[in-house]
């Protein structure tokens, strides 16, 4: 087995985030439920947008965040997302190579629909409530796939945002087979509850069958496993992967790896915005991971990763961000 060119290739919708302060009355009036995401169209994109005062626009995707942080911190890294070759899109893709990401995914011309946004709406508490327009990302199938990035990444990384259509569904067994057939490891996070209820039986499979690394938060891998109760959950995801890491907020994460549990506990930290914190946490892992860094330091790098996202607006990195894996 040839030696990785990259650490970490990550898959995911391609979406540009708008950022705007809002006041609770705010988001009250828009019938939006705190802390939500929420799938909207066009005309319901550029009627929130009317209302609102955009503080930051750049690009994002959970998964794109979890690469511009990992690059950051020294990893190589590459990412995959669809975009349309409109002014979102080319600006999305010079973000991307600006940052040093290796971006194989050209642009497509004469797009039927233009490059996703998500509209995020930041209250005084921190709390993010997330409106997407998904655009052309959702149409990422199994020919989007660069299977010799696949194949040139130590490890593969899936959002589970990405997984809605049975395309994109196909893209990530195939990333996985194509993954684990030149002898690398196949990451998933699966992102949001929601996303898990509509396709509980599809991901369950795709973790028992394709995961090596298994990322979640405590309500997500709570709805994987159909349970109210963390422990019962957490030993079922165990079963399935080979490494699990859970996040719980400020009880920290919990590794499962070889039959043992490793808890790690995370700092207290003034936030002003949780948007992009389980995906720097990830991106903290996994680069400490691609240094051969021990379990616990690598969840520790982990926390620092989202610390350093979660004091400030943005799920990216400010300039002066200077942790290294």
């Amino acid at each position: 087995m040839t030696a990785p060119a990259l650490d970490l290739l990550c898959i995911g919708n391609a979406i540009v985030d708008i950022l705007a302060p809002v006041s609770h009355e705010t988001l009250t009036a828009l019938g939006s439920p705190l802390g939500s995401m929420t799938l909207i169209d066009a005309d319901q994109a550029a009627e929130i947008e009317a209302k609102i005062s955009p503080e930051q626009v750049m690009g994002g995707g959970s998964a794109a965040n979890t690469a511009v942080v990992a690059a950051r911190l020294g990893a190589r890294v590459g990412y995959l997302g669809k975009v349309a070759a409109d002014e979102a899109g080319l600006g999305y893709a010079q973000d991307l190579t600006a940052q040093s990401l290796v971006y194989p995914s050209a642009p497509v011309e004469a797009a039927d629909r233009p490059t996703a946004r998500c509209i995020i709406l930041v209250t005084p508490d921190g709390q993010r409530t997330m409106h997407t327009y998904l655009g052309i990302c959702t149409e990422f199938g199994p020919e989007d796939v660069d299977q010799s990035a696949v194949a040139s990444a130590a490890v593969t990384y899936m959002e589970g945002y990405l997984f809605d259509k049975d395309r994109a569904q196909a893209a990530f067994v195939l990333a996985a087979e194509t993954a684990h057939k030149a002898g690398r490891r196949v990451a998933l996070t699966l992102s949001d509850t929601f996303c898990v209820a509509r396709h509980q039986s599809a991901f369950r499979a795709l973790v028992a069958g394709h995961i090596d690394i298994l990322f979640a938060n405590e309500a997500e891998i709570c709805a994987l496993y159909g349970t109210e109760d963390f422990d019962t959950a957490a030993s079922q995801a165990g079963a399935d992967a080979t490494l699990v890491v859970l996040t719980r907020a400020e009880k920290g994460a919990v590794i499962l790896s070889d039959g043992q549990k490793i808890v790690v506990p995370t700092e207290k930290v003034t936030v002003v915005d949780t948007t992009g914190a389980g995906d720097a946490f990830a991106a903290g892992f996994l680069a400490g991971l691609a240094r051969g860094r021990r379990l616990e330091d690598c969840a520790t790098l982990g926390n620092q990763s989202a610390a350093a996202i979660i004091t400030r607006m943005g799920a990216r990195p400010a300039a002066d961000f200077a942790l290294k894996a």
